[in-house]
């Protein structure tokens, strides 16, 4: 299993969310991120309590999101970084990009008191889209 550092977040997912997913505010340079907020997001993965590829996704996913490492792009962010992780492990989510950020957007305001239900419903969204990484 591959996992994502700070700095491929800082050159793939943190600059891909800046190039290609717009949003109504800009996402602000990498270096004013909260400190230790991303690098607790990205230990997550690597607990042996998330067994497997979908579990680390969907907890990646989810921690990215409502753990706010940033000031803005959170939900961007996630997405990308996402579909990082999973390139790095030779998969993709074979998924249209605005049913993607509605999912986002959903993880984003759901309660705080429901994670187990909602990291629940990330994984079931990653296994419905998941592909090989040849079938993008």
């Amino acid at each position: 299993m591959k996992y994502l550092s700070i700095p491929e977040v800082k050159l793939i997912a943190h600059q891909l969310a800046q190039a290609l997913l717009s949003g109504d505010e800009p996402i602000p340079d990498f270096n004013t991120r909260y400190p230790n907020v991303l690098e607790r997001c990205l230990d997550a993965p690597r607990q042996s309590f998330y067994s497997g590829l979908v579990k680390k996704s969907a907890i990646l996913f989810y921690l990215m999101i409502k753990n706010h490492p940033f000031q803005n792009g959170n939900k961007r962010i996630a997405m990308t970084a996402l579909l990082t992780f999973l390139y790095l492990n030779k998969r993709w989510l074979k998924v249209d990009q605005r049913d993607f950020y509605i999912f986002a957007l959903g993880v984003a305001d759901s309660p705080a008191i429901f994670k187990t239900e909602i990291v629940k419903a990330v994984e079931v969204f990653i296994k419905k889209y998941l592909v090989p990484l040849h079938e993008n």
